[in-house]
């Protein structure tokens, strides 16, 4: 008989798996199923704009069922319904009776996994309590907002033997993959530095016309903003942080240490407000805690630095500011540029980047990108939830694990303290209790996902 999930969580039998099987892959052993044959059984928690998404990507999959979906927003809640009857699927059962009825969706639902898609504040508390019904649990970034928080992931996971993978998507961007692919062949020797960041001009999404702040708020633009007007650090950091952690093996032979950061005073978001809206606007009279630019510097185990950037408030194109240096070499992102000692044509001057990208593209994009095509995000939407997908039915840790989930998301709480006490330098909590030291490589290292 297939194993009972919940029991086999509730008796604690989870924790003694390990890394590499936990209860769904007894389970579909039992059962008789190879991966191939395995349909995963999914909740959507949060089905606006960026749940919505991750909706349409599973419904493009034959080996995924849609069972269930959680919104506060009825409206949203049929919408989703739809769209998955559209599909040819059973119409899914909705959650959408008050904030906290996700906890009935998985208790009640026989689901193999649920996506998270909800506002950040709930990011933690449904993974908590999806975990605790022994579902594997795939969670849009930040994976937790206060160091509490990142220890109540890791603690869940370890606790029930159930995976927690973050959706960093970025990590499978076309680029930084070939970067990955070449970090990882010696090609920029041994890594020294870092850059990176999330510099976006998010001015005309918080402050949508018509958005007044406060607990009423349903969009984005009101409930991201709140973020803005409370809180001083760096906001959104798994973005930049992802990629440059996956080269250089941080939780695996390396780790965080420090951080230190730093705020410019905010004028961004007002100006906005009084340039569209009129000195007069009621907007007008907020006062944002978040400065324009924010700045976090990172120390780690091995030796390296990084610099992350948070910048949202301001006029700007778009860039995740990456810079990846070695003692061989080193690329920018901005201007696609590298440079290679011994390598590229002429001494000291930058070379484009594209024959690189070329030579070095990642064999998971190889496999995959015509599948990856319109996916959202230029491919790397596909392949987040591929991932997400594969390990579940293969029963094995995602390649974005909880102990990442924590070390990436855990940079915004620190870099709040360390802003409030004048750049005071903060230490990172090991999350995976010293087994940072052994734990091998994971992401990138397969064709398949």
């Amino acid at each position: 008989m297939p194993i009972d999930r919940r029991e086999f969580v509730k008796t604690g039998a989870g924790a003694a798996i390990g890394a590499s099987l936990w209860p769904g892959k007894l389970i579909a052993e039992d059962a008789g199923e190879t991966f191939a044959d395995k349909k995963v059984k999914v909740g959507i928690l949060g089905v606006g704009l960026r749940g919505t998404w991750h909706l349409r990507l599973c419904l493009q999959r034959d080996d995924v069922e849609v069972k269930a979906v959680n919104d506060i927003v009825p409206e949203k809640v049929e919408r989703a319904q739809l769209l998955v009857d559209e599909a040819g699927q059973k119409k899914p059962k909705g959650y959408s009776a008050g904030p906290e009825d996700f906890l009935n969706l998985v208790e009640k639902e026989n689901l193999d996994a649920v996506i998270i898609a909800s506002p950040w504040l709930w990011h933690t508390p449904m993974a908590v309590a999806a975990m605790k019904s022994g579902i594997a649990v795939g969670v849009e970034v930040p994976a937790g907002v206060t160091v509490r928080d990142c220890w109540d992931l890791v603690d869940t996971s370890e606790e029930t033997g159930m995976p927690c993978m973050l959706l960093e998507n970025v990590c499978y961007r076309r680029d930084v993959m070939a970067v990955l692919n070449m970090v990882r062949k010696g090609m920029f020797g041994e890594l020294i530095h870092g850059r990176c960041g999330y510099q976006h001009d998010l001015r005309a999404v918080k402050l949508q016309p018509g958005a007044e702040f406060g607990p009423k708020g349903q969009n984005e633009a009101v409930w991201r903003t709140e973020h803005s007007v409370k809180r001083d650090g760096d906001l959104y950091p798994t973005h930049g942080i992802g990629p440059i952690a996956t080269m250089m093996n941080i939780n695996s032979g390396n780790r965080f240490l420090t951080l230190t950061s730093m705020s410019t005073k905010s004028r961004g978001l007002h100006n906005y407000i009084a340039d569209v809206g009129g000195a007069d606007h009621p907007n007008a009279k907020v006062k944002f805690a978040l400065g324009d630019v924010v700045t976090t510097m990172i120390k780690c185990a091995g030796g390296e630095t990084i610099i992350v950037s948070h910048d949202t408030n301001l006029p700007r194109p778009y860039s995740l500011n990456f810079r990846v240096q070695g003692t061989k070499g080193l690329w920018t992102v901005d201007g696609r540029t590298i440079y290679i000692e011994g390598l590229s044509p002429e001494p000291h001057r930058w070379e484009p980047f594209a024959t690189y990208q070329e030579q070095y593209d990642h064999p998971l994009w190889k496999r995959y990108a015509d599948r990856a095509t319109g996916s959202g995000h230029g491919g790397m939407d596909f392949f987040v939830d591929h991932a997400f997908i594969e390990s579940v039915k293969r029963g094995v840790e995602p390649p974005i694990d909880v102990y990442d989930a924590a070390a990436w998301s855990v940079i915004s709480p620190l870099s709040e303290r360390s802003v409030a006490e004048g750049s005071e330098p903060m230490s990172f909590p090991d999350f995976t209790r010293g087994k940072w030291v052994t734990r091998r490589k994971i992401f990138g290292l397969s064709d398949e996902f």
